[in-house]
């Protein structure tokens, strides 16, 4: 197996690196995205499965317990079908303009394209969309697959906040860089139903996390992936029945917090391990089980993060040309 964990900015290392592992016949697990073009991840997913290997990309929190265990519940029906689902992000880590956009150390200046020069707003280059937006996109199409949805169409909008920001560790005045620290998007399933995404950089309030709720004609659930400095808690599932008595008190309706069973941990977990590490750990335990299995399961792999990247790559494209995008992008 390889992992492929290099930084990637600009396309430039994780799509020829996991070709290159794909071609050496090695099952690969690689960081997000594992190309910026939706079309190139469906080839290389086609490749993989032509040379029977097995694919994984680094959407770490679907792999996080209490994602895991939302993902059993709403297949066990525990709120029936799932027809609405919220994604947010809260992130404030670049709300400071001195913490330089590229958090590579660097002792010079790098030889890499300037992007984000161009102030127009349809010109914005990607970013918050393509953070955390990746994985918390990915938990809600396995939610509201689970109800047999696929989505049809999209909308979205994106913002540039903070217009100056330090590009490198190493620059000691400001630039302008049009980059996409905020977008909001609605998207509607083939079924009807909705598929909302909030994501940012720059909003402050909670540790870097997110929160994805699904709700469905019998009931709610509610993940947060956030650590707690004060708890040490890093992560909490939620539950809302839909369908208790009308002349129940309003508590019997409320959000209860359920308890996460132990199996969905890695063996190797450690009580006091950091989110990155402890939800990092839970997706290579299930990688390895995977390749060890020999079967047909293969969660997370390239075809799943093709479709990610489509709805990344459709978003771009409505908040460029402000309009709704229809999915699949081909045909």
């Amino acid at each position: 197996m390889i992992d492929v964990c290099t930084r990637d900015e600009h396309g430039e290392s994780h799509e020829p690196l996991t070709a290159l592992a794909i071609e050496c016949g090695r099952h690969v697990l690689v960081e997000k995205p594992v190309a910026q073009d939706y079309r190139r991840v469906k080839e290389l997913d086609e490749l993989a499965k032509a040379k029977g290997l097995k694919t994984k990309v680094g959407l770490t929190f679907r792999y996080a317990p209490a994602e895991q265990y939302m993902f059993d519940l709403v297949r066990e029906g525990k709120i029936g079908t799932p027809w609405l689902y919220n994604g947010y992000e809260q992130n404030s880590q670049f709300l400071n303009p001195w913490y330089a956009r590229d958090k590579r150390l660097r002792k010079d200046w790098p030889e890499l394209p300037i992007v984000g020069t161009d102030p127009d707003p349809k010109a914005i280059v990607i970013g918050s969309v393509e953070g955390h937006g990746a994985p918390t996109i990915d938990i809600g199409l396995g939610l509201v697959g689970i109800g047999g949805g696929g989505i049809e169409k999209l909308v979205c909008q994106m913002a540039n906040l903070l217009h100056q920001r330090r590009r490198y560790n190493v620059d000691t005045e400001l630039s302008t860089i049009n980059w996409d620290d905020a977008d909001m998007w609605i998207a509607r399933t083939r079924e009807g139903n909705l598929f909302s995404m909030q994501g940012s950089f720059v909003t402050v309030g909670n540790r870097p996390g997110i929160t994805a709720w699904i709700y469905g004609d019998r009931g709610a659930l509610k993940a947060t992936l956030i650590a707690d400095p004060e708890t040490g808690a890093i992560q909490k599932l939620e539950y809302a029945d839909g369908w208790a008595s009308p002349d129940a008190d309003a508590a019997a309706v409320k959000y209860r917090e359920l308890e996460i069973p132990d199996t969905y941990w890695n063996p190797g977990h450690q009580p006091d391990d950091e989110w990155d590490t402890a939800f990092y750990g839970c997706l290579v335990q299930n990688f390895l089980e995977e390749i060890v299995s020999g079967g047909e399961k293969n969660e997370g792999n390239f075809e799943q993060s093709a479709r990610v990247q489509e709805l990344i790559n459709a978003a771009e494209l409505s908040h460029r040309e402000e309009r709704w995008v229809y999915l699949p992008l081909e045909g």
